[in-house]
């Protein structure tokens, strides 16, 4: 018997119980589940005292069973993965079109009357997912997220109280989930409409989107590169909602809660985005007070939301720690507030009731057979009729493609103390830019342990002398900035991003500043706005994406090379291209340790004080002077090596650069152990400044960082072989005993031989900056999906995956409205 034809049989039975005379829909109920189904529902002692008091209206509630997810992600809930996993292939729970998808079949929505018992099942699909149901405004109709058994996207629907009237709502090839009524009739939801895959992870990306109440004209609203989620109204309008961002700074710390109107507008931080910590995720305004409710789901978040239930106060502001207080000790999912001391609440098996000390009692839990096949409850909710939220109007002025910004001033912010006015003169307009998709859970190959985006430059817009700036800026987009000295060097990074609606105009006090804080009324009229708003200024001899092998290397090859190479091994510093397992020689020399490039690491950090990230902090630039030994770089190569650092020292200029390339030779460390171990094979026993093996980049960290140790572009210049080979064989002779006397030695030819072996994959296999190179087929099947590469594309034939990526990029443009 199928799972669902159980689940359903099971629920019916229940209803029998309770003198519901309603025809079967499934035959075949096993005889020993009724008393199981019995035995499940609950009446506790908690749930009376709630029915006369917060809830003494609600006479029903709904919630949907179907599979609980298996991938520890929050967010994995619904799409594909991008292609076969390096992780336990049992996170997926559905392999179908040789993919592997998120999620399992088998659904049911469920109304239950808390007082009496009786269950009705308004829609069930053995074979099908519902989730996230809300409740209209005249508690007649459920709007939800169904995906038919057979089908893939989740779309949304609309169902009456009695589970008569099914209707589809949006259609199309992408998921929409999370949806929620407004007050104007429209519907905001949350949608992988954004063609977009998250940055550290193999699944698909889902934002804010809005359409009318009959699913039409749907727009997008965030222009977020990762998750949004669980949108809800506040009192005031505003949605509430939770963002998940790491602009220079740790992918799984920032994940706290925001708001924006209905139209988009305003966006901003509600409470939590300073500080790292966990997901802030399922948030409802608690009636007839200024708290939320929201589940904090632990450290980089639990699978299916599951967390403390907490309150946030946002009455001092979005920064104080101590404004969410965490209701007791349980672990719980999508919460409903009745009041401050009453909640519903669910976890993997049980709907609960809870109160304001963390008490909870069971309202309902699976039968076994149920729970062991892999189903869960979720998403409680009361039939109720409930007011409006507050109309905000609309801002937006959807004919034009840009909006307006105002700053105040650029020196007012919590880090900023002591700059001198006037210092800045500048502001670096960067746009982060999506991942079509990904394939690892790193950032490889876009950075070494930091940014996992590619950034675009949009130019430059002018600061004022009272620290003022006024700014169009495209509609849209994820903008960020970096304040510029006189000498274009950077002082300090925006650490997040600012979205534009069309026509919108948005105003920020200064940089960082304290939210809790309003705008100087005292000064005069700010000189920025004295003249029309500053459009980027483009910045010539510059790509708008840099590609550190295209645009950074030549610099290296013309004015470095000829001192810094495997031959001429000046400051022991290696800036050749010669390729490494993973990135290049000069790359790995120059990022990976902070010394000549400083950004923040990926760092649960942000809000750095002036000229602690970015060409402002980063010994590199100073090498660019005639100073060191006469190097004369022209202005355009300067700006070329300053706005490669300043858009995190990026790699690739592509995200075709995904895992390619990356060939690890597979050398006999036990072998090298035996010659070098007296001195590398643990601090204690080191002689002199030789590193320890733990220290190198080989072989500990070589297969992670693609360290320097091995050249497999010139197997010969491995430092690994030349800095023990004898100078009279042709190396370095670094070590403080001959190790390889000349390249006849047995050892050094076994190494040399795996070497060399990378060097032919690298060859045949390619990577991205290699003539003949062809992105892997989940990026190709993705493309072809979004429509920017041809469908008819054969099995060896290559492209122009720069070209097809930036027509993916500027399709995210706004298009004025007629």
């Amino acid at each position: 018997m199928r799972i669902l034809s159980c689940l359903c049989a099971a629920f019916y039975a229940a209803a029998l119980l309770h003198s519901v005379s309603t025809k079967p829909v499934f035959a075949g109920l096993p005889a020993d589940s009724l008393p199981l189904l019995q035995a499940g529902i609950r009446q506790p002692p908690m749930l009376e005292k709630a029915l006369a008091g917060p809830m003494k209206e609600t006479e029903e509630i709904i919630f949907c069973i179907r599979i609980k997810g298996k991938d520890p992600h929050w967010y994995v809930t619904f799409g594909n993965y991008s292609g076969p996993q390096p992780e336990p292939q049992e996170y997926a729970l559905k392999k179908e079109d040789g993919l592997l998808w998120c999620y399992g079949d088998g659904t049911a929505l469920v109304k239950q009357n808390l007082r009496t018992g009786k269950i009705n099942i308004l829609l069930h699909d053995e074979n099908g997912g519902i989730r996230d149901p809300q409740l209209h405004y005249d508690g007649q109709k459920i709007l939800f997220s169904y995906r038919k058994g057979g089908t893939h996207p989740y779309h949304l629907y609309e169902i009456d109280l009695d589970g008569q009237n099914l209707r589809q709502l949006t259609d199309g090839i992408y998921d929409d989930i999370e949806p929620t009524y407004c007050p104007d009739g429209s519907i905001i939801f949350c949608s992988s409409r954004c063609k977009r895959f998250v940055n550290c992870w193999h699944t698909p990306v889902a934002v804010l989107h809005r359409c009318d109440a009959d699913g039409k004209n749907v727009r997008m609203l965030s222009s977020n590169n990762d998750h949004d989620n669980t949108p809800w109204l506040l009192p005031d309008g505003r949605v509430l909602y939770m963002r998940w961002e790491y602009v220079d700074r740790s992918q799984v710390h920032y994940h706290h809660l925001w708001t924006m109107n209905p139209d988009g507008t305003q966006q901003s931080a509600f409470y939590g985005n300073l500080h790292p910590g966990d997901v802030m995720i399922d948030a409802k305004p608690i009636p007839n007070s200024e708290k939320v409710a929201a589940i904090f789901s632990y450290g980089h978040g639990s699978r299916e939301h599951m967390g403390g239930l907490h309150l946030v106060s946002p009455k001092k502001g979005p920064d104080d720690k101590g404004s969410s207080v965490r209701l007791g000790r349980g672990s719980f999912k999508d919460p409903y507030p009745f009041s401050e001391d009453c909640f519903l609440a669910a976890n993997n098996d049980t709907l609960w009731i809870v109160d304001g000390s963390g008490k909870f009692e069971p309202l309902f839990q699976l039968p076994k057979e149920l729970q062991d096949k892999g189903f869960a409850v979720h998403e409680p909710r009361p039939v109720l009729p409930r007011p409006r939220e507050r109309l905000v109007g609309d801002r937006t002025d959807l004919t034009k493609t840009t909006g307006t910004v105002v700053l105040q001033d650029v020196c007012r912010g919590r880090s900023l103390h002591g700059l001198e006015r006037g210092k800045i003169k500048k502001l670096l307009v960067l746009k982060q830019l999506p991942a079509p998709i990904h394939f690892s859970g790193g950032m490889e190959a876009v950075t070494i342990g930091g940014s996992f985006t590619l950034a675009e430059i949009l130019g430059t817009i002018p600061v004022a002398e009272d620290g003022s700036a006024f700014a169009e800026l495209p509609a849209l987009q994820s903008l960020f900035f970096v304040a510029l000295d006189e000498n274009d060097l950077a002082v300090k990074r925006m650490h997040s991003f600012l979205t534009l609606q069309p026509g919108e105009t948005a105003a920020c006090i200064g940089c960082h500043e304290e939210r809790t804080e309003a705008p100087d009324m005292k000064i005069p009229v700010l000189q920025a706005l004295k003249r029309s708003p500053s459009k980027p200024q483009p910045i010539a001899g510059v790509p708008p994406v840099i590609d550190y092998p295209r645009d950074v290397q030549p610099v290296w090859d013309k004015h470095c090379v000829s001192c810094h190479s495997p031959e001429n091994y000046g400051g022991k510093l290696d800036l050749t291209g010669d390729k490494a397992a993973g990135w290049s020689m000069s790359y790995i020399r120059l990022t990976l340790h902070g010394k000549w490039v400083v950004d923040n690491r990926n760092r649960p950090m942000s809000n750095f004080p002036p000229y602690q990230i970015g060409s402002g902090a980063s010994s590199l630039m100073k090498y660019l002077e005639p100073a060191h030994h006469n190097v004369k770089l022209s202005p355009e190569e300067k700006n070329l090596v300053r706005l490669w650092i300043d858009t995190s020292a990026t790699y690739p200029g592509t995200y075709a650069s995904l895992r390619s390339g990356e060939y690890y030779p597979s050398i006999d460390c036990t072998l090298l152990l035996e010659r070098c171990g007296e001195c590398h094979a643990s601090p204690e026993t080191r002689e002199g400044k030789a590193k320890p093996w733990e220290k190198w980049h080989f072989p500990n960290h070589y297969r992670s960082w693609g360290g320097t140790a091995v050249n497999i572009s010139n197997p010969d210049r491995s430092f690994l072989l030349r800095a023990p080979l004898a100078k009279e064989a042709g190396g370095l002779g670094l070590c403080s005993k001959i190790v390889f006397e000349s390249k006849d030695d047995p050892v050094y030819q076994k190494t040399w031989q795996s070497i060399e072996r990378a060097h032919r994959q690298l060859e045949t296999g390619k990577r991205f900056d290699m003539p003949g190179f062809r992105p892997n087929s989940d990026y190709i099947r993705e493309m072809q999906k979004y429509g920017f590469v041809k469908k008819d594309l054969k099995a060896d034939e290559t492209f122009d995956y720069y070209k097809a990526e930036r027509k993916y990029f500027d399709s995210f443009l706004v298009m004025p409205h007629e």
